[in-house]
């Protein structure tokens, strides 16, 4: 079965963007996953199809209509459609690897792109959607962490990646970031790749790619240190 993602968004253009191209872009032509766009705008309200309107409570920006996105959901979602339904927003919970590795385990995702100062909360709560953060930080709308997110996904579908154990040991994937990579030459402007990558020794190589991986995280991100320290200690 193809992985399906429907995007609603106001700009359809944007897609499948850069998906189109490398790893993604083959696998959409191997048909391994599907990326259908839906422009959100015939579904607005009044002459000049109108997806927004001022907040309740007063405040700057506009605020996308409930009504405008149940009905846009609704022509994509039928009532039997398994598929998680997200939304981007610095709203949402963190998005991490082990939800993009959920994501694939399913028949695809529904990804709700906002524009404006956001969504209206009705409908969030009536269609169950998952809101997920790409980091602290705010962009224009919800097109560029659907990009990402979809690339993080596409890349782990069966067939995609030449070698099953790219999946595996790469960031987050044990809880920890990915150790350091070298490659050819062996010496370069006067910096040699570490001699245990030369040995050909199997374990002595996998002992220094796990202690790399635990100094760069313990280092660079200490959250995930600290949740990995816990769940090693349980």
């Amino acid at each position: 079965m193809t992985w399906q993602a429907d995007i609603l968004t106001l700009f359809p253009e944007i897609f499948p963007g850069p998906l189109g191209c490398s790893l993604a872009g083959r696998a959409l032509e191997r048909n391994l996953w599907a990326c259908r766009t839906h422009d959100l705008r015939p579904f607005g309200r009044g002459v000049h199809k109108a997806l927004d309107d001022a907040p309740f409570g007063g405040g700057a920006g506009m605020v996308m209509r409930p009504d405008v996105l149940d009905d846009a959901l609704t022509s994509v979602r039928q009532a039997d459609d398994g598929r998680p339904v997200i939304y981007p927003t610095p709203r949402g919970h963190r998005l991490e690897q082990k939800d993009i590795a959920r994501y694939v385990q399913g028949e695809g995702v529904v990804i709700l792109c906002g524009r404006f100062e956001g969504v209206d909360e009705r409908v969030l709560e009536k269609h169950a959607i998952e809101q997920v953060c790409m980091g602290d930080f705010v962009l224009s709308g919800g097109e560029i962490p659907a990009l990402a997110l979809l690339d993080g996904c596409v890349r782990l579908l069966p067939g995609v990646m030449g070698s099953a154990l790219s999946g595996e040991e790469e960031s987050f994937s044990a809880g920890l970031l990915e150790y350091p990579q070298y490659t050819r030459p062996a010496t370069w402007e006067g910096r040699d790749v570490p001699p245990v990558l030369l040995s050909g020794n199997h374990g002595e190589i996998a002992r220094w790619r796990d202690e790399k991986s635990i100094a760069v995280t313990r280092t660079r991100r200490p959250d995930l240190w600290a949740v990995y320290e816990q769940q090693q200690q349980s």
